[in-house]
């Protein structure tokens, strides 16, 4: 039996492990996360605390998990936000041409010319800094990409004679774009909400750094991040390890990319 790729290996195990991670987060962790302990604030790793405390006395393993079980959470909703956003767009500016994929994509390609996360910034300052504000911000701000390739995937594909055979077949425009383009987005979507998850997750926590992510107290990678600038030089640990937990995920995300990739690229496929 052949086996999967190294990649796909440690980027599943990585991945897989953040995703149990963040389930038993949201149900369970060692010690309530926003309970205070003046008593035990800034203690090291120890057997009670295997990852110290922080500043308040809080348990830092706990707001690691109940952190990690926001970030997923908070990363999921928004790409599958921006997929259904941008695939929406992408098909029906891709199929109906014309003069309204021009309006469509001249307004796309103006969204793609702003950075995503200055995007976000700027939705964040209309719609608020709250986990639902996140969501939608982010979630706009990575349609536009995902609307591009769909719509170049939909360009090549309206053409081909399968499409021609349904129109021939009296099949309506809908039943053939639900029927016959849509599925065969399906693998090009697939890579990119793959690597959309990390630049997602990354995104949210670099507005929680800024502090304009989930407000405090509640955890996040980002925000606890942000908090231990102040007692870098005396507890080094408050920042090293939400650091290491972003920078493992990143890892696994873009190495189960990266194999997702050559499994479902036909290009790929046959150079290995």
């Amino acid at each position: 039996m052949r086996l999967p790729p190294l990649n796909a290996l440690i980027g599943g195990g990585l991945i897989g492990t953040l995703c149990v991670v963040a389930a038993v987060g949201a149900v369970w962790t060692p010690y309530d996360p926003l309970r205070l302990s003046f008593r035990h604030k800034l203690a090291p790793p120890s057997q009670l605390h295997w990852l110290g405390t922080d500043e308040f006395g809080r348990d830092v393993l706990s707001r690691l998990m109940a952190g990690a079980a926001t970030s997923v959470w908070i990363s999921i909703l928004t790409v599958t936000l921006a997929v259904l956003l941008g695939t929406l767009i992408g098909l029906f500016s891709g199929y109906i041409r014309g003069w309204f994929d021009r309006i469509v994509m001249a307004f796309n390609d103006a969204l793609l010319a702003f950075p995503g996360i200055l995007l976000a910034l700027g939705l964040l300052a209309v719609v608020g800094a709250n986990k639902y504000g996140i969501i939608l911000a982010l979630g706009i701000a990575y349609a536009p990409s995902v609307a591009r390739i769909v719509r170049g995937t939909v360009l090549s594909l309206r053409e081909k004679e399968f499409i021609a055979a349904s129109r021939v077949m009296g099949n309506s425009e809908g039943y053939t774009m639900a029927r016959h383009i849509l599925p065969n987005c399906i693998a090009p979507l697939t890579v990119l909400a793959t690597s959309m998850f990390g630049y997602v997750l990354l995104a949210e926590s670099s507005l929680s750094f800024l502090g304009l992510g989930v407000p405090p107290p509640a955890p996040t990678w980002g925000n606890m991040l942000a908090g231990s600038r102040a007692y870098i030089g005396q507890a080094m640990w408050l920042g090293i390890f939400p650091g290491l937990c972003i920078s493992l995920t990143l890892l696994g995300i873009n190495l189960l990319g990266d194999a997702v990739r050559d499994r479902l690229d036909p290009r790929m496929r046959g150079s290995r």
